[in-house]
C-alpha cells in the first residue's frame, strides 16, 4: 500500500508508526517543512512562499498562516501527482493547515487525520488559569476563528483518531462518530523500572539513584500551561517537608503553548525569582533539555514525579514516567483524570493548590514503601492501555487498513 504522511515536523506523532508500516512492506512517503529524513528520497520538503501579511486582523492571522502552509503542501503534492504518484491513503496532522487542500489534488484518496485538540473558549485551556485569563468576549471570538482551519479539515477527512477520550471529546459533535481513540503508544519494553539506574548531574558531583528522595518535574518548556508556576510556588513548602530531598527540573526557557513571557523575560526566571528567597537552590537543579536516555533514567530514579497541566493535550512524559514506575502526583485536570485514579495509580491535586501539592509530594517521599503498590499499578495501567507494540501500533495499523479499504466517502 502507498501511504502518504503529512506532518510539518515529520515524523512527529508518527515516529513509531512509520517504521512499523515500512517493516510491514508498505511504501511510505512524507511531505514536511521540517523533520528527520528517515525515508531518504521519499521525504519531501516544502516551504510556504511568504509569511503572514503585516497589519492583518489578528483573529485572521492564524488562519492565513494555515492557508499558506496548506498551499505549500498542496503545491508539493501536485508535483508528486504530476510525477505519477497516487496514494492509497493520506495520514496526517491537520493542526498547522497542511491538510487543507489535499482533497483538491487527490479527490479519491481517503484521509485519516490525527486529531490532537480542538480549542474552546470555555471548559478547556483557554481562561482556565485566572492569573492569565482574558475573559472578554473578544477572546472567545479569537478562539472560534482559530478553529477555522480545523473545521475545514474535519469536513475533508474520512476518519480521525485522538490519543485520549477527552481530546476526542473536544471536537464538535458532528465529527466524533468518525473519530476513534488510539494513543500514540509508549514503549514499555524500553521504559520500565530499573533498580540499577543512575543519573549524574554535571557540575554538582552528585549521582542520583533509586531509593534517594528525588523529585522530578518535566516540561518541554517551563511555562504556565504545564504548571511550572504551581510547582515553583509549592517548592518552598516541599523543601520544608522534605529537607533531604533533591529537585530536578527539566525544560527549556521558551514557550510551547500559550502566551510568551513579558518582553525580555522568561517564565522560568519570573517564577524562580518569585520564590528564590524562600528556597534552597543547592537542592534544585535546572537541567534544561536532556537526552532521551537521561530522561528515562531520571524517571527510573524519581521518588515523586510531578505532572501538572491545564486541560489540554496529555504529554507523553506522564505516561512514560508511569511506565518507569515513578509515583505520579498529577493535577486533577482532564485528560490526567482519564489516566490517574487517585490513590490507585497516582495522586491527584488541584492545579492551584500549592500547599496540597507540597503535602502530597512530602507524603510520598516520607512513606515511599507505602506507595510501592501505586507505582506498580501506574506501570500496569500503561502496559494495559498504552503499550506501543501490543496495543497502540496494532490499532493504528488496523485503522489505516480499514480507512484505506473504505475509500473516500464524500
Amino acid at each position: 500500500m502507498k501511504i502518504l504522511f503529512i506532518h510539518q515536523n515529520f515524523p512527529g506523532q508518527f515516529k513509531s508508526l512509520v517504521p512499523a508500516l515500512i517493516a510491514a512492506g508498505h511504501e511510505v512517503t512524507a511531505l514536511a517543512i521540517e523533520g528527520t529524513e528517515i525515508l531518504g528520497p521519499r521525504f519531501i520538503r516544502y516551504r510556504p512562499h511568504r509569511g503572514t501579511s503585516p497589519n492583518i486582523h489578528p483573529w485572521v492571522s492564524d488562519f492565513e498562516t494555515k492557508v499558506l502552509r496548506g498551499e505549500a503542501c498542496a503545491t508539493a503534492a501536485a508535483d508528486l501527482k504530476a510525477a505519477g504518484y497516487q496514494p492509497d491513503i493520506i495520514v496526517g496532522h491537520p493542526g498547522w493547515g497542511e491538510m487543507l487542500f489535499l482533497r483538491d489534488i487527490w479527490p479519491s484518496a481517503p484521509q485519516l487525520h490525527f486529531l490532537e485538540f480542538y480549542y474552546a473558549a470555555q471548559g478547556s485551556d483557554v481562561n482556565f488559569d485566572p492569573e492569565f485569563a482574558q475573559a472578554q468576549w473578544q477572546n472567545g471570538a479569537r478562539v472560534r476563528t482559530k478553529n477555522s482551519g480545523g473545521l475545514i479539515s474535519l469536513e475533508q477527512m474520512d476518519a480521525g483518531y485522538s490519543p485520549t477520550e477527552w481530546q476526542r471529546a473536544s471536537y464538535p459533535a458532528f465529527a466524533r462518530p468518525k473519530v476513534e481513540v488510539v494513543h500514540d503508544g509508549i514503549n514499555t519494553d524500553q521504559l520500565r523500572p530499573n533498580p540499577d539506574a543512575s543519573v549524574t548531574l554535571a557540575g554538582r558531583n552528585l549521582v542520583l539513584r533509586p531509593g534517594m528522595k528525588v523529585v522530578t518535574f518535566i516540561n518541554r518548556n517551563l511555562e504556565p500551561y504545564r504548571g511550572y508556576h504551581s510547582f515553583m510556588r509549592a517548592l518552598p513548602l516541599m523543601q520544608q517537608l522534605a529537607p533531604d530531598a533533591f529537585f530536578v527540573v527539566v525544560g527549556r526557557d521558551g514557550v510551547s503553548y500559550g502566551s510568551k513571557a513579558p518582553e525580555g523575560k522568561t517564565w522560568k526566571e519570573i517564577f524562580l525569582n518569585e520564590v528564590s528567597d524562600r528556597i534552597d537552590l543547592t537542592r534544585v537543579a535546572f537541567v534544561g533539555h536532556i537526552p532521551y536516555p537521561t530522561f528515562a533514567a531520571l524517571m527510573q530514579v524519581s521518588a515523586a514525579h510531578v505532572y501538572l497541566t491545564y486541560p489540554f493535550v496529555l504529554s507523553w512524559s506522564m505516561l512514560e514516567a508511569m511506565a518507569c514506575g515513578a509515583p505520579i502526583i498529577g493535577s486533577a485536570t482532564p485528560p490526567v483524570q482519564e489516566v490517574i485514579e487517585h490513590g490507585h495509580n497516582g495522586l491527584l491535586v488541584d492545579f492551584f493548590d500549592y500547599e496540597g501539592l507540597a503535602h502530597a509530594v512530602g507524603e510520598v517521599l516520607e512513606h515511599g514503601q507505602r506507595y510501592q503498590g501505586m507505582r506498580q499499578s501506574a506501570r500496569q495501567t500503561v502496559v494495559d492501555r498504552y503499550d506501543l507494540a501490543r496495543v497502540c501500533l496494532p490499532r493504528q495499523q488496523a485503522l489505516i487498513d480499514r480507512v484505506a479499504k473504505m475509500g473516500h466517502a464524500n
